[in-house]
């Protein structure tokens, strides 16, 4: 650690600790959950809250120096070389009103310790899958959740954003302010969100769980998941997930080498009316696991059961405005038993409360989109940062009924990160408005290690 003794007289001090390359503790603070690469910043601020963040951004400023943001790890999408890297994993503040059914969370909150402190009141966070995901990268990602039919973008329930700007500031923003829906959705483009203001719901525990079908039944079982997502109230939100598990100790012997079908439900209502809603996917025949039941909110993360150790991993996506039977059909093709693909396949059914109109302004477009698919990959050891293969050739599979891509389903691939990219992830006249708001608020673009939105010129 370095003490800040030892700085000049401009360098700022922190609460916090601070690391420079070299220093004991400094591979430990850059590590995250993709192992693939790695930032490699010249300067580490282990922030303890937002002055340690706004005195590291000013410091930055005036150094002409770029900032880059860590707090669990999940997001990194383009690594920092050199620069200064904020780390927020430390802010940890937590704090829910449950007369307002809010909760404030600072930068550093997880997913899971948010949905146990939401839990003793009777509410629960529009939260992904993950527990070990950030609250704040997730929601300014947008935040497509497990209830997401029925309540829609995690970046529409947001009701307060403390973001420290390019020139040092720390700013509170509320609906309506110029900055306020530019930030969610553009994934830190705009500054260090500190912490938010988010909506709460009033959900105690869901229906859910998996359907895993074994390599005979998987195609039946996503012909009929397909047709059976144009059935379901919009309370229910499904996904289905496809893989060959490799041939590996560590996998279990009744997976091994087989390529499944996994049907992840969650359901905000009765069992019994989820038991009559899946009926039909029970119907496709016998299943490798079925743990459908009623289970408490603080349980959700067992539905998807995502890995949680660090790995290597990259992934692409194709946001589609219809998914008939052909496109189906080309992708289990591709990837299935015997295709040129090998991936984990997540497709994710939209509509319902995601359909609906974003509140002031918030930077989530493809809102008409009827499903996500998401294609993720395991580089190899030594690969880094670029763009797989696979990914080029999934994006041409999907290409005659993709309308554009999720930029916070783009994992990894960093390389591959550069403006066409970033504009097609939103509307035109969207990646205008925000290319006008950076020109306006970070000029010389220094918070560029992301899916970066470029400053108008």
């Amino acid at each position: 650690m370095t003490s800040n003794a030892t700085q000049t007289t401009d360098f700022p001090v922190f609460t916090g600790q601070v690391f420079r390359p070299g220093e004991p503790g400094y591979e430990a603070e850059i590590a995250g959950f993709q192992t693939a690469y790695t930032h490699r910043p010249a300067l580490v601020v282990a922030a303890a809250h937002a002055e340690d963040v706004r005195a590291a951004v000013e410091y930055a400023a005036r150094h002409g120096l770029p900032v880059a943001v860590q707090a669990t790890g999940h997001g990194l999408s383009v690594a920092a070389e050199g620069g200064v890297l904020i780390s927020t994993a430390r802010m940890t503040g937590l704090r829910i009103d449950p007369e307002a059914k809010t909760a404030r969370v600072a930068a550093g909150v997880r997913a899971g310790a948010l949905v146990e402190a939401a839990a003793e009141f009777g509410l629960a966070p529009l939260n992904g899958s993950s527990p070990s995901v950030g609250v704040v990268g997730y929601t300014l990602g947008g935040g497509l959740g497990l209830l997401a039919r029925e309540f829609g973008y995690a970046a529409d329930h947001v009701r307060m954003i403390e973001l420290v700007t390019a020139d040092g500031r720390i700013r509170t923003l509320r609906p309506g302010d110029e900055l306020f829906g530019a930030v969610l959705g553009s994934g830190g483009n705009f500054g260090v969100v500190t912490a938010l203001e988010i909506d709460l719901v009033p959900v105690r525990t869901v229906y859910g769980g998996q359907l895993v079908f074994d390599t005979p039944l998987a195609a039946a079982a996503l012909e009929a998941w397909r047709q059976w997502t144009a059935t379901v109230p919009d309370q229910l939100t499904s996904t289905v997930a496809t893989l060959t598990y490799p041939d590996i100790p560590q996998v279990p012997e009744s997976l091994r080498g087989r390529y499944v079908a996994s049907i992840r439900i969650a359901f905000d209502g009765p069992a019994a009316e989820g038991e009559r809603l899946v009926a039909p996917l029970r119907a496709v025949g016998a299943r490798l696991r079925d743990d459908l039941r009623e289970l408490p909110y603080t349980e959700s993360h067992t539905i998807h059961s995502d890995p949680d150790h660090p790995h290597a991993y990259a992934a692409t996506n194709a946001v589609l405005g219809e998914f008939p039977e052909e496109a189906l059909a080309a992708l289990t093709a591709a990837t299935g038993p015997g295709g040129a693909i090998p991936a984990v396949v997540d497709i994710r059914h939209l509509g319902g409360a995601l359909g609906e109109p974003g509140s002031a302004g918030v930077a989530v477009d493809r809102r008409d989109a009827a499903y996500v698919v998401r294609v993720i990959t395991m580089p190899a050891p030594g690969a880094g940062a670029g763009v797989p293969d696979e990914h080029s050739a999934i994006r041409e599979v999907l290409a005659p009924w993709t309308i554009g891509h999720s930029l916070a389903f783009l994992y990894g691939a960093g390389d591959g990160a550069d403006d066409a990219q970033t504009r097609a992830g939103y509307a035109p006249d969207t990646y205008a408005r925000l290319a006008a708001l950076k020109a306006k608020y970070d000029p010389r673009n220094m918070f560029r290690f992301n899916r970066n939105i470029r400053p108008a010129v």
